[in-house]
């Protein structure tokens, strides 16, 4: 199996805030139960019904998460962006020789409409997975850098005995994300194309 680099979706890959924040507004207006769309989306990471707990009591969660994933493709695929330098990082692994896997929490028939949408090919999707739940899908796809956002994507990487790399991008600081385990920091992705041209050396770069 060729190797390859792993990348999270939300606030690494893409800016999905101004979708998700239009999905949560209608779910509001469905539900008639108020979501802080705002508040929500400026902690993007964790599972769709750790976010919906804080609003929807626990016995009325199950349909709510139905609710909002039906309204998702018409509401949160479009508004959203790709964050600087995505497809160029995509591009980079590709000129290394390398294969593209995102693992993401989101489920993946989801995470695939944003990745079409935007024109941002993935050799390999695994969705529905979190923190140390995304090891097993990074060891299975010959990850051997896994790149997030979230403290929980070094967790996931650091599970998997590989390095990860934070980027900035999302909710957590450099300094979060050092402390949950990550090799390298970046400010956005723009950078990524350098730093892959420098870990991605030796007579056998990809050896574990």
């Amino acid at each position: 199996m060729t190797p390859a680099v792993g990348f999270d979706l939300d606030m690494t890959l893409i800016d999905s805030r101004p979708g998700i924040r239009a999905a949560y507004q209608e779910l509001t207006a469905r539900t008639g139960v108020f979501v802080d769309a705002d508040l929500a989306v400026s902690r993007l990471g964790p599972p769709l019904r750790t976010e919906l707990r804080h609003w929807f009591p626990e016995d009325e969660v199950e349909a709510a998460v139905t609710t909002y994933r039906g309204l998702y493709p018409e509401f949160a695929i479009a508004p959203s962006l790709p964050t600087p330098g995505a497809a160029e990082a995509l591009d980079a692994v590709r000129a290394a020789g390398l294969r593209v896997v995102v693992v993401t929490s989101k489920l993946g028939r989801l995470a695939g409409l944003h990745l079409d949408h935007l024109g941002l090919r993935a050799d390999e999707l695994a969705g529905g997975l979190f923190a140390e739940g995304k090891a097993s899908a990074l060891v299975e796809h010959g990850v051997r850098w896994y790149v997030g956002d979230h403290v929980a994507d070094m967790v996931a990487a650091r599970t998997a005995g590989v390095p990860g790399v934070g980027v900035t991008t999302g909710p957590c600081s450099e300094s979060e994300l050092r402390a949950a385990g990550a090799s390298y920091v970046l400010s956005d992705l723009t950078v990524f194309p350098t730093l892959l041209s420098e870990i991605a050396v030796g007579p056998e770069p990809y050896a574990r």
